[in-house]
Protein backbone atom coordinates (compact mmCIF):
# COMPACT_ATOMS: atom_id res chain seq x y z
CA UNK A 1 0.00 0.00 0.00
CA UNK A 2 3.08 2.48 0.87
CA UNK A 3 4.65 1.69 -2.52
CA UNK A 4 0.96 2.35 -4.03
CA UNK A 5 0.28 5.57 -2.55
CA UNK A 6 4.37 6.86 -3.45
CA UNK A 7 3.42 5.95 -6.69
CA UNK A 8 0.17 8.02 -7.42
CA UNK A 9 2.70 10.85 -5.74
CA UNK A 10 5.30 10.74 -8.32
CA UNK A 11 2.89 10.60 -11.08
CA UNK A 12 1.20 13.83 -9.65
CA UNK A 13 4.77 15.39 -8.96
CA UNK A 14 5.47 14.54 -12.88
CA UNK A 15 1.83 15.67 -14.11
CA UNK A 16 2.08 19.23 -12.13
CA UNK A 17 6.03 19.83 -12.55
CA UNK A 18 6.04 20.33 -8.95
CA UNK A 19 9.19 18.15 -8.63
CA UNK A 20 10.84 19.97 -11.31
CA UNK A 21 14.54 20.92 -9.95
CA UNK A 22 16.51 23.68 -11.10
CA UNK A 23 19.53 21.86 -12.31
CA UNK A 24 21.72 22.51 -15.46
CA UNK A 25 25.25 21.76 -16.74
CA UNK A 26 26.51 24.91 -15.21
CA UNK A 27 25.38 23.68 -11.91
CA UNK A 28 26.76 20.52 -12.12
CA UNK A 29 30.37 21.64 -13.41
CA UNK A 30 30.40 24.40 -10.10
CA UNK A 31 30.57 21.12 -8.09
CA UNK A 32 34.16 20.70 -9.13
CA UNK A 33 33.82 16.73 -9.72
CA UNK A 34 37.13 15.90 -11.05
CA UNK A 35 37.21 12.51 -13.18
CA UNK A 36 41.03 11.98 -12.98
CA UNK A 37 42.25 13.03 -9.82
CA UNK A 38 46.51 12.36 -8.60
CA UNK A 39 45.14 11.32 -5.01
CA UNK A 40 42.62 9.33 -3.90
CA UNK A 41 42.55 8.73 -0.45
CA UNK A 42 40.58 5.64 1.10
CA UNK A 43 39.93 5.47 4.71
CA UNK A 44 38.64 2.40 6.45
CA UNK A 45 36.57 3.10 9.33
CA UNK A 46 33.95 1.26 12.27
CA UNK A 47 32.61 3.59 14.39
CA UNK A 48 35.14 6.17 14.89
CA UNK A 49 33.63 8.95 12.86
CA UNK A 50 34.90 11.76 14.74
CA UNK A 51 38.35 10.91 13.91
CA UNK A 52 37.70 10.79 10.43
CA UNK A 53 36.27 13.95 10.65
CA UNK A 54 39.32 15.14 12.40
CA UNK A 55 41.69 14.31 9.18
CA UNK A 56 39.14 15.75 6.76
CA UNK A 57 39.95 19.13 6.77
CA UNK A 58 43.45 18.50 6.42
CA UNK A 59 43.49 16.01 3.42
CA UNK A 60 41.30 18.55 1.22
CA UNK A 61 44.82 20.34 1.57
CA UNK A 62 45.70 17.84 -1.13
CA UNK A 63 43.44 19.92 -4.25
CA UNK A 64 43.81 17.34 -6.98
CA UNK A 65 42.21 14.47 -4.87
CA UNK A 66 39.14 12.83 -4.00
CA UNK A 67 38.33 11.09 -0.21
CA UNK A 68 36.43 7.92 -0.08
CA UNK A 69 35.28 6.82 3.55
CA UNK A 70 34.14 3.24 3.83
CA UNK A 71 32.19 3.05 6.78
CA UNK A 72 31.84 -0.45 8.05
CA UNK A 73 28.95 -1.47 10.05
CA UNK A 74 29.16 1.43 11.90
CA UNK A 75 26.15 2.30 14.49
CA UNK A 76 23.84 5.32 12.88
CA UNK A 77 25.58 7.97 14.59
CA UNK A 78 29.08 7.49 13.14
CA UNK A 79 27.19 6.62 10.04
CA UNK A 80 25.43 10.03 10.13
CA UNK A 81 27.93 12.23 11.06
CA UNK A 82 30.10 10.78 8.19
CA UNK A 83 27.31 11.87 5.83
CA UNK A 84 26.96 14.73 7.19
CA UNK A 85 30.70 15.72 6.89
CA UNK A 86 31.36 14.36 3.56
CA UNK A 87 29.79 17.31 1.72
CA UNK A 88 32.55 17.75 -1.58
CA UNK A 89 31.95 16.66 -4.66
CA UNK A 90 35.12 14.19 -4.71
CA UNK A 91 33.85 13.18 -1.42
CA UNK A 92 32.23 9.53 -1.58
CA UNK A 93 31.00 6.93 0.90
CA UNK A 94 31.12 3.02 0.92
CA UNK A 95 28.46 1.56 3.63
CA UNK A 96 28.90 -2.16 4.17
CA UNK A 97 28.38 -4.56 6.87
CA UNK A 98 31.43 -5.90 8.78
CA UNK A 99 33.11 -6.51 5.46
CA UNK A 100 36.54 -5.65 6.97
CA UNK A 101 39.51 -4.71 5.12
CA UNK A 102 40.29 -7.37 2.39
CA UNK A 103 36.99 -7.47 0.76
CA UNK A 104 36.56 -2.95 1.04
CA UNK A 105 39.87 -2.06 0.34
CA UNK A 106 39.83 -3.88 -3.04
CA UNK A 107 36.25 -2.02 -3.70
CA UNK A 108 37.25 0.81 -2.94
CA UNK A 109 40.37 0.79 -4.90
CA UNK A 110 38.28 -0.25 -7.82
CA UNK A 111 36.30 2.69 -7.70
CA UNK A 112 38.97 4.68 -7.16
CA UNK A 113 40.06 7.88 -10.03
CA UNK A 114 42.77 8.40 -8.39
CA UNK A 115 46.24 7.48 -10.19
CA UNK A 116 47.65 7.24 -6.76
CA UNK A 117 45.44 5.54 -3.75
CA UNK A 118 46.65 6.03 0.06
CA UNK A 119 44.60 3.49 1.83
CA UNK A 120 44.42 5.28 5.68
CA UNK A 121 42.95 3.83 8.96
CA UNK A 122 40.39 5.41 11.33
CA UNK A 123 42.79 5.85 13.63
CA UNK A 124 45.59 7.71 11.55
CA UNK A 125 47.12 11.83 11.89
CA UNK A 126 49.39 13.92 10.57
CA UNK A 127 50.35 17.48 10.92
CA UNK A 128 50.54 18.65 7.05
CA UNK A 129 50.10 17.25 3.62
CA UNK A 130 53.94 16.69 2.84
CA UNK A 131 53.36 12.98 3.31
CA UNK A 132 51.42 13.23 0.48
CA UNK A 133 53.72 15.30 -1.87
CA UNK A 134 56.75 12.96 -0.97
CA UNK A 135 55.00 10.05 -1.81
CA UNK A 136 53.97 11.71 -5.59
CA UNK A 137 57.52 12.20 -5.99
CA UNK A 138 58.57 8.65 -5.06
CA UNK A 139 56.32 7.21 -7.21
CA UNK A 140 57.52 9.47 -10.11
CA UNK A 141 61.14 8.72 -8.99
CA UNK A 142 60.95 4.99 -9.24
CA UNK A 143 58.50 4.03 -11.80
CA UNK A 144 58.78 0.17 -11.40
CA UNK A 145 57.43 0.72 -7.74
CA UNK A 146 53.98 -0.50 -7.24
CA UNK A 147 53.21 -0.55 -3.82
CA UNK A 148 54.88 2.64 -1.09
CA UNK A 149 54.29 2.30 2.87
CA UNK A 150 54.58 5.03 5.12
CA UNK A 151 53.97 3.05 8.58
CA UNK A 152 56.35 0.24 9.21
CA UNK A 153 58.72 -1.94 6.44
CA UNK A 154 58.67 -5.76 6.65
CA UNK A 155 60.75 -8.58 6.61
CA UNK A 156 58.75 -11.43 6.03
CA UNK A 157 59.76 -14.09 7.51
CA UNK A 158 59.08 -18.09 7.41
CA UNK A 159 58.88 -20.67 10.64
CA UNK A 160 58.99 -23.72 8.59
CA UNK A 161 58.77 -25.59 11.86
CA UNK A 162 54.99 -24.64 12.07
CA UNK A 163 54.99 -24.01 8.56
CA UNK A 164 54.01 -19.94 9.24
CA UNK A 165 54.81 -16.74 8.07
CA UNK A 166 54.44 -13.13 8.72
CA UNK A 167 56.25 -9.89 8.25
CA UNK A 168 58.63 -8.78 11.16
CA UNK A 169 59.16 -4.64 11.85
CA UNK A 170 62.69 -3.84 10.32
CA UNK A 171 64.46 -1.03 12.01
CA UNK A 172 65.11 1.49 9.32
CA UNK A 173 67.63 3.83 11.63
CA UNK A 174 68.32 6.70 9.32
CA UNK A 175 66.91 5.69 6.10
CA UNK A 176 64.59 8.10 4.66
CA UNK A 177 63.78 5.68 2.04
CA UNK A 178 64.04 1.91 1.07
CA UNK A 179 63.13 -0.84 -0.70
CA UNK A 180 61.58 -3.72 2.03
CA UNK A 181 59.87 -7.16 1.36
CA UNK A 182 56.47 -5.75 2.17
CA UNK A 183 54.84 -2.68 4.11
CA UNK A 184 51.65 -2.33 6.64
CA UNK A 185 48.50 -0.89 6.65
CA UNK A 186 48.67 2.34 6.85
CA UNK A 187 49.40 4.99 4.67
CA UNK A 188 49.75 2.06 2.23
CA UNK A 189 49.96 3.87 -1.41
CA UNK A 190 49.19 2.05 -4.28
CA UNK A 191 49.92 3.27 -7.92
CA UNK A 192 46.63 2.33 -9.22
CA UNK A 193 47.92 1.67 -13.20
CA UNK A 194 50.65 -1.29 -12.57
CA UNK A 195 48.21 -2.28 -10.15
CA UNK A 196 45.38 -2.89 -12.66
CA UNK A 197 48.11 -4.06 -15.03
CA UNK A 198 49.83 -6.81 -13.01
CA UNK A 199 47.97 -7.50 -9.78
CA UNK A 200 44.24 -6.70 -10.42
CA UNK A 201 43.00 -7.57 -7.06
CA UNK A 202 43.18 -8.03 -3.16
CA UNK A 203 43.77 -12.21 -2.56
CA UNK A 204 40.63 -12.91 -0.93
CA UNK A 205 41.86 -16.11 0.26
CA UNK A 206 43.26 -13.75 3.23
CA UNK A 207 39.70 -12.34 3.81
CA UNK A 208 38.32 -10.99 5.94
CA UNK A 209 41.47 -9.32 7.26
CA UNK A 210 45.46 -9.94 7.77
CA UNK A 211 48.60 -10.81 5.99
CA UNK A 212 46.66 -9.70 3.14
CA UNK A 213 48.62 -6.68 2.85
CA UNK A 214 51.77 -8.73 2.99
CA UNK A 215 50.93 -10.74 0.07
CA UNK A 216 50.28 -8.16 -1.86
CA UNK A 217 53.72 -6.63 -1.57
CA UNK A 218 54.83 -10.28 -2.20
CA UNK A 219 52.91 -11.07 -5.30
CA UNK A 220 54.28 -7.37 -6.32
CA UNK A 221 58.15 -8.43 -6.24
CA UNK A 222 57.30 -11.82 -8.25
CA UNK A 223 55.55 -9.74 -10.81
CA UNK A 224 58.81 -7.69 -11.42
CA UNK A 225 57.75 -4.74 -8.98
CA UNK A 226 58.89 -2.97 -6.44
CA UNK A 227 57.39 -2.31 -3.00
CA UNK A 228 59.26 0.76 -1.38
CA UNK A 229 59.09 2.65 2.36
CA UNK A 230 59.35 5.95 3.35
CA UNK A 231 58.90 7.69 6.69
CA UNK A 232 55.02 9.35 6.67
CA UNK A 233 55.22 10.90 10.20
CA UNK A 234 51.80 9.63 11.07
CA UNK A 235 50.43 8.66 14.39
CA UNK A 236 48.08 7.47 16.09
CA UNK A 237 44.50 9.40 17.25
CA UNK A 238 43.18 5.99 19.18
CA UNK A 239 43.81 2.17 19.43
CA UNK A 240 43.78 0.81 16.34
CA UNK A 241 40.33 -0.78 15.10
CA UNK A 242 41.59 -4.73 15.29
CA UNK A 243 42.86 -4.38 18.59
CA UNK A 244 40.11 -2.01 19.81
CA UNK A 245 37.09 -4.41 18.32
CA UNK A 246 38.41 -7.57 17.43
CA UNK A 247 41.74 -9.04 19.17
CA UNK A 248 40.63 -12.61 19.63
CA UNK A 249 39.53 -13.03 15.95
CA UNK A 250 42.71 -11.12 14.75
CA UNK A 251 44.79 -13.99 16.36
CA UNK A 252 42.77 -16.53 15.05
CA UNK A 253 43.34 -14.52 11.54
CA UNK A 254 47.45 -14.62 11.83
CA UNK A 255 47.28 -18.15 12.81
CA UNK A 256 44.86 -19.23 9.56
CA UNK A 257 46.87 -16.75 7.53
CA UNK A 258 49.90 -17.13 8.49
CA UNK A 259 49.88 -20.71 7.20
CA UNK A 260 48.47 -19.86 4.12
CA UNK A 261 51.47 -17.48 3.43
CA UNK A 262 53.70 -20.10 4.25
CA UNK A 263 52.38 -22.37 2.08
CA UNK A 264 51.83 -19.50 -1.34
CA UNK A 265 55.67 -17.85 -0.22
CA UNK A 266 58.04 -19.71 1.27
CA UNK A 267 59.71 -21.37 -1.33
CA UNK A 268 59.90 -18.09 -3.00
CA UNK A 269 61.24 -15.82 -0.63
CA UNK A 270 64.87 -16.08 -1.87
CA UNK A 271 64.45 -14.65 -5.01
CA UNK A 272 62.29 -11.79 -3.81
CA UNK A 273 64.84 -11.00 -0.99
CA UNK A 274 67.75 -11.33 -4.33
CA UNK A 275 65.19 -8.44 -5.99
CA UNK A 276 64.88 -6.35 -2.45
CA UNK A 277 68.48 -6.14 -1.97
CA UNK A 278 69.60 -6.05 -5.99
CA UNK A 279 67.10 -2.25 -5.88
CA UNK A 280 68.10 -1.22 -2.87
CA UNK A 281 72.02 -1.28 -4.58
CA UNK A 282 70.83 1.18 -6.85
CA UNK A 283 69.59 3.83 -4.25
Amino acid sequence: MRLLIEKIKLALQKRTGVAQQKKSHATWVAKGYKNEPLVTFVIQSHNKSLQVCHILPKLRMMKDAEIIVIDDGSSKEHTDRLISELTGANELMIRSNDLFENVTYDKAIRMANGKYIALMQDDDDFNDISWTEEAVRLFEKYPKMVILGGKWGLDVQFDHANQKGCGKRQDMGDSKFRFVHAVNRAPMWINKPLYEQHLHHIDFRFAPFQYDDDELCLRSWLNGLQVGWYDAQFFSLTSGGMRLWNSAFTQEQMERNGKLLFQLYADKMAGITQQVEASNKTL
